[in-house]
């Protein structure tokens, strides 16, 4: 039977990726070892760390201004690592449009003020809050907003510009590399891995050098530096170096289909699929607003608490997984990151189709 993940992270990465970690993981290019036992200031390492980096460079087309930099801790670590660097004791936008990005706000306010420039919590994070009704702070330090709502199912369909002067920051962990976009209007962007680019564990954070000069190196420790990381390459200590490995592989992956524009195009497709299904059924239901659908996770539910638990239940038994909601929300989610075929989407809805039939 086959098995379709629809994990909301750690998620699936492409099979070709796992199909060759798989056959490099004893012995990485003829060294007799693999990728986890091989010294990260090696012969064999140093080519991988520089060809994820040079591949998130052309994928994004990244100017000189930035830094491409790999962190371990993943997203979280950076809703305090941002604030710590650039904060300074001033004030930050925020954008509340779900779960995290509320938490990002709330490490923010140990390092200064985190003003909750427009929010959306009060409609269960339903919508994205107009751009019109944000209400920013002049001079601010820096506009942070979360460009896809893992839990909520909301995704900007473009994205807003910061006021001039201030660095526009976002949390792309869960539709990273998903899409066609112009990298270089942003100040910072930062990604946990464990949604579209290989395991967790790992951040992808990609930054306007000038920015990491306004740590006060006095007050903020050196790991926790973004300059630590530019400076040394990402390799001030070991760094992850197997998630670094996927991550490569996962670019080289996107690379040869034909970079963001193939795969937006599929993204795009298999979206338009699941939601038309949505939209035409009398018994599942989603409850985002058109315009701020996410591509990625599509959230919804069917008339009851009791046939949501029941419709996940049957669907892992045919091959159909991890297609609970989250813990925090309820009813059921598909994360259909880079990774899910199209055929997942229809073997997904030949399922639905079944359930509402049996189930009315």
């Amino acid at each position: 039977m086959k098995i379709y993940n629809f994990s909301a992270g750690p998620a699936m990465l492409p099979v070709e990726v796992m199909q060759l970690a798989q056959k490099e993981f004893t012995d990485y290019s003829g060294s007799g070892s693999g990728i986890l036992e091989l010294s990260h200031r090696g012969k064999f390492f140093k080519p991988v760390i520089d060809r994820a980096e040079a591949n998130v460079r052309k994928i994004l087309n990244l100017s000189d201004d930035y830094a491409v930099i790999f962190v371990q801790g993943g997203a979280s670590m950076q809703f305090a690592m941002i604030p710590m660097n650039l904060l300074n004791g001033g004030t930050a936008d925020y954008v509340d449009t779900g779960v995290w990005s509320n938490k990002a706000s709330k490490e923010a306010k140990f390092f200064g003020t985190a003003n909750i420039a427009a929010s959306s919590r009060d409609d269960k994070y339903d919508h994205l809050p107009k751009r019109e009704t944000w209400k920013l702070t002049p001079g601010a330090a820096y506009l942070h907003i979360t460009s896809n709502n893992t839990i909520a199912g909301t995704q900007y369909p473009d994205f807003p510009d910061a006021p001039t002067g201030v660095p526009l920051i976002a949390d792309m962990s869960s539709d990273i590399l998903s899409r066609r976009f112009d990298a270089n209007k942003f100040g910072l962007i930062y990604a946990g891995a464990q949604k579209n680019l290989g395991p967790s564990g790992l951040a992808l954070v990609v930054m306007r050098k000038e920015l990491a000069a306004r740590a006060d190196e006095a007050k903020v420790p050196t790991m926790l530096r973004y300059s630590t990381y530019i400076e040394n390459g990402s390799m001030f200590n070991t760094p992850p170096t197997f998630g670094i490995y996927i991550l490569a592989l996962v670019t080289d992956w996107i690379i040869q289909r034909g970079g963001l524009a193939a795969i937006e195009e599929i993204n795009n497709a298999k979206a338009a699929k699941l939601y038309g299904f949505l939209d035409d059924s009398s018994f599942f239901k989603t409850p985002v607003k058109g315009a701020d659908r996410s591509r990625m996770n599509v959230v919804f539910r069917t008339p009851s608490d009791e046939l949501d638990a029941k419709f996940v239940a049957e669907a892992e038994k045919c091959g159909l997984t991890q297609l609970k909601g989250h813990r925090l929300v309820g009813g059921c989610r598909a994360s259909i990151y880079n990774a899910m075929p199209m055929e997942g989407i229809e073997a997904l809805i030949g399922f639905m189709k079944k359930f509402e039939s049996e189930n009315k």
